[in-house]
Parts: C-alpha cells; structure tokens; sequence
C-alpha cells in the first residue's frame, strides 16, 4: 500500500521511515510512504502557499492552486484524496478497516485556518478527524492514520491475530493481558490463564472483554448488548 502525504514537513513525516513496525514494513515494501512537499508546487517566487480570507477573517488560508497541481503531481490515482480536518468523520477501526483495502492513499495536511474551499469541494474526497480538538497541521493526524492503516495490511504485525484482539476491532474492548512473573507486589496471574485449557482461557477473555468495555466506555458496552439483541 502506498501513502502520498501533501505537506509542507515533509521530513517529519518521513521520519516514520525509522519508526518500529511501519519502517519494518517500508523496508519490506509492504508499505510505501512518499512524502510531497507542497511547496515545491508554489509559482510564488518566495515559495508561498498561504494568502488572507476573502471577506475578512483572522489568520491566512492555503491557496488552490499548489494544492490542486501536487495532487496532479501524482504518477497514479488508486485511492481517495483524504483531508486531515477537525471537521471530519471520526478516524475508527472500521474506517481504518475501510482506508487499508485501498492500493493507494493521499493525505492532504492542512495549516493556517485550513484550505481553500474549492479544493474541499474539487479535490478532497473525505476528510477525516483523529478527534474533537484542533492541532496546527495535519501531520500529526496523517501520521496516526498511517499507524492506524497499515495494522490492518497483511504482513506488517508479526502475528496477523495482533489486529485482530485489539481494541476496537470488533464492539468491545481488549481484555486483560499478563506476562512474567506470576506474582507482583501481591498481585497475581489470574489462575485460568496458566492452567492450559485454551477453552476456559477464552471464555475468561470473553468475559473479560466485556467488563472492560462495560468500565471503560460504557457507549460500547450498550452497542455491545444491542448488537447481542440484534443477533439473538
């Protein structure tokens, strides 16, 4: 799969090249992360890519047209223009499940007050939010999205059933995870898990699961028990 990040950073973004699994996966040719500076596309002298708002407003907003030829710069389009915007669709696991089917995506990182709007409305096929606040550019979103994307492609985890008991994959939350020693501080092992009876051992995941999710996001625990009417 192949990210196409428009940026005005673009080392920052290339700095994932060295980050754990995602440059495992680069050097694999799993993932293939291109990094476009927006300003090499300028016709402004002085490499500007900003202007005031018409109308009036604070702050200055990034012109159409270095936008409009860096996507064209592209050699092929096999994925959606996705704009990192505080006014997207919330970045989810079911979206991340959506995004990685593509052979290709193309990450637009917004600053100042934002882009023009006719880029919005000529370019940006989906705009995307890692949550409800507002950062000063949309590197930081980009880079979670990659994190988030290429989980979900074959061959980047280690183990492919990593993705798969995470959080937010399926309704509920993961269960509870435990490692050596035995016993810490008083605290110990839940017995079922060093028994060997794998079929207890997901039972107690199960219930586990859901105590957590009932917890922690309750929101999730009554999706959870509706999807259970929905099935039964």
């Amino acid at each position: 799969m192949r990210f196409d990040v428009l940026t005005l950073f673009p080392d920052f973004i290339r700095n994932m090249e060295d980050y754990g699994v995602i440059g495992k996966s680069i050097q694999k040719e799993i993932i293939e992360l291109n990094a476009v500076n927006i300003r090499d596309y300028s016709l402004d002298k002085h490499r500007r890519v900003d202007d005031i708002i018409y109308g009036g407003g604070a702050g200055m907003l990034m012109t159409p047209q270095p936008i409009f030829d860096a996507v064209e710069s592209l050699d092929k389009r096999q994925g959606p223009v996705i704009y990192l915007s505080p006014q997207g669709k919330v970045l989810t696991q079911d979206l991340c499940k959506k995004l990685s089917e593509y052979p290709q995506l193309i990450l637009l990182c917004g600053h100042y007050e934002g882009i023009d709007a006719r880029v919005l409305h000529e370019v940006v096929d989906e705009e995307v939010s890692i949550g409800d606040y507002v950062l000063t550019g949309g590197e930081l979103g980009a880079m979670v999205l990659i994190d988030a994307v290429s989980r979900m492609i074959p061959g980047v985890l280690g183990n492919e059933e990593s993705a798969v008991s995470d959080s937010h994959y399926q309704t509920l939350l993961q269960y509870d995870s435990y490692t050596r020693p035995r016993e810490y501080k008083g605290m110990k092992v839940p017995q079922v898990l060093l028994d060997g009876n794998h079929k207890k051992i997901e039972e107690w995941r199960n219930e586990n699961a859901v105590e957590n999710t009932k917890k922690k996001r309750p929101d999730l625990y009554q999706r959870y028990l509706q999807e259970r009417i929905e099935r039964d």
